[in-house]
């Protein structure tokens, strides 16, 4: 038996709605506002079936290239065997969501910028400007075992049967 090609073909748990998360989708979804050149993860949401992606774009990330009135065109790589061909994909919002794993570099990069402006206010010198810094190994100590911090030997309790 030969299976079926369809656009949708294989689906069946890849487009379903979260458990409890049924039902109309929410206005926030539409009153998002999306901007040229910013990064979204494409996530077909299975209750409203226009404006759809394919399922190879389900997961995949891209920066959105052109935005209109309920949709938004979203450009994509996509791997064709050695070479990556860069798709533009037209999306309605319900199936898009914005990136946010860059909000945490934004606000350590803004409270490094802060943080500038005092030590320039303040005429501070040596200030650590670095986005990423690595963690220093922690100091080494001595545990102190007197009487109070003996060890304690643990044995496990009888068991009995009560009748």
């Amino acid at each position: 038996m030969v299976n079926s090609k369809g656009y949708r073909r294989g689906t069946r748990y890849l487009f379903r709605r979260p458990f409890r998360k049924h039902g109309p989708i929410h206005l926030s979804t539409y009153m998002s506002v999306y901007k040229r050149g910013q990064i979204v993860h494409i996530k077909g949401n299975g209750s409203v079936q226009k404006g759809m992606p394919h399922k190879f774009y389900h997961g995949k990330t891209g920066h959105v290239v052109n935005v209109l009135k309920r949709a938004v065109q979203v450009q994509v790589n996509k791997r064709v065997k050695q070479r990556l061909i860069e798709k533009k994909v037209m999306l309605r919002v319900e199936h898009i969501r914005p990136a946010r794993y860059q909000e945490g570099m934004k606000k350590k990069a803004e409270k490094i910028e802060n943080l500038k402006k005092l030590a320039k206010e303040y005429n501070i010198w040596g200030l650590n400007t670095k986005l990423r810094s690595v963690e220093e190994p922690k100091s080494g100590h001595f545990v102190n075992v007197n009487k109070l911090n003996s060890p304690v030997e643990v044995t496990a309790i009888p068991y009995e049967l009560v009748v």
